[in-house]
């Protein structure tokens, strides 16, 4: 047997032929940017957040970017990231001319929290950026008082949590402006790539609109400087198919982690995915173990073709990129020992009961 670790499939059936239907006609309208589909995909979208803005951009890098300009943040500045987690987050600060400051995550969940936000705050600090990393909802409370109570902006990154809640409340409606990837193994996924920016804040969502399309405030008036960074309708197109089974499509992913966790339960020295409290949500973009024997698994599960991939095995303050930014090996030891021994097994809405049960029998063999 032969198990992907991400492959598209047809689920829930009859998906596939809805997403070419609705390619098909998007091609018909014969209006590919900012045509009807987008506004409609945003409206629909910021419905399923509870009531949102929502602006459709190019990517999720870009969605960081722009949100991290739609609040003023550049030059001088610092904003708080994880120092773990893909670096999409940390160059988008960059970007904008502000300073990543790494904090270390929970050791359990693995994301951002207020107790190792709160003594890296400094008078340059004007954000917190954390990642719902993995598809779990940060403890955004402590979080959010803590930004209360020093003046910071919030921007969450649900770039891996589409769907995650966090007290029966959407994430990507907590910070004052986020972003969303549409990346397309994303759990609500385009055929290329795509992204949004959600704000509760109507001023923020008018700059945006203008900011994300050249600063055209009418056709060829600019009311600001802005960049090129649209959702294209087709992308629209197949993302508004898709949002309408994002609830059955995470419900699967859940299904197929609760399998995992009893299967795995006490298999060698696994570390298994935990939701940390009762407040958080997780959707499961990736199931991620944690062994110490990590290398010789991924290995031994590729000889029986068994794909895994690691998320993500060279902490950022590592990589050639931020060794201006002054850390050393030793200084991040959470995201040093996340990246040594994370392993992420295959898991997507599809992957068939034999296919589990087949990557299943492969680790407690090795264990064994």
């Amino acid at each position: 047997m032969h198990v992907p670790f991400f492959t598209f499939r047809d689920f829930p059936a009859g998906l596939e032929a809805q997403v070419e239907a609705a390619l098909v006609q998007e091609w018909r309208k014969k209006q590919f940017i900012l045509g009807p589909t987008v506004s409609q995909f945003e409206q629909e979208f910021g419905q399923y957040l509870g009531g949102a803005e929502v602006v459709g951009v190019g990517n999720g890098y870009d969605a960081l970017v722009l949100s991290l300009k739609a609040l003023g943040i550049g030059l001088g500045h610092e904003v708080i990231v994880p120092s773990n987690g893909y670096i999409a987050t940390i160059n988008a600060v960059q970007q904008v001319g502000a300073k990543p400051v790494f904090a270390e995550p929970d050791a359990q969940s693995y994301n951002l929290t207020a107790a190792t936000v709160a003594p890296l705050l400094t008078p340059q600090t004007k954000a917190v950026l954390p990642i719902h990393l993995y598809g779990q909802s940060c403890e955004l409370d402590p979080l959010l008082q803590l930004c209360r109570e020093h003046h910071l902006h919030l921007v969450e990154d649900c770039a891996q949590a589409h769907g995650a809640r966090y007290k029966g409340q959407m994430v990507g409606t907590f910070g004052a402006v986020n972003a969303f990837s549409f990346y397309p193994t994303k759990n609500l996924g385009a055929l290329g790539d795509g992204g949004a920016v959600v704000t509760q804040d109507a001023a923020v969502a008018t700059w945006l609109r203008r900011h994300h399309n050249y600063g055209q405030s009418r056709r060829y008036q600019y009311a600001q400087v802005g960049v090129n960074s649209r959702l294209d309708s087709i992308q629209a197109a197949v993302l508004r198919v898709k949002l309408s089974y994002l609830e059955t499509l995470n419900t699967e992913r859940q299904r197929l982690a609760r399998q995992y966790h009893q299967l795995l339960y006490g298999v060698g020295d696994l570390v298994l995915p935990t939701v940390t409290s009762s407040a958080t949500g997780h959707v499961y973009h990736l199931y991620v173990v944690r062994t110490q024997h990590r290398d010789a698994l991924q290995q031994y599960l590729a000889q029986q073709n068994v794909q895994t991939l690691v998320h993500y095995p060279v902490p950022p303050h590592y990589q050639p990129a931020y060794r201006p930014l002054g850390y050393q090996k030793g200084d991040l030891p959470v995201a040093e020992a996340l990246a040594a021994t994370s392993l992420s097994l295959p898991l997507f809405p599809g992957f068939t009961e034999p296919e589990q049960a087949y990557v299943v029998e492969q680790i407690k063999r090795f264990f064994s």
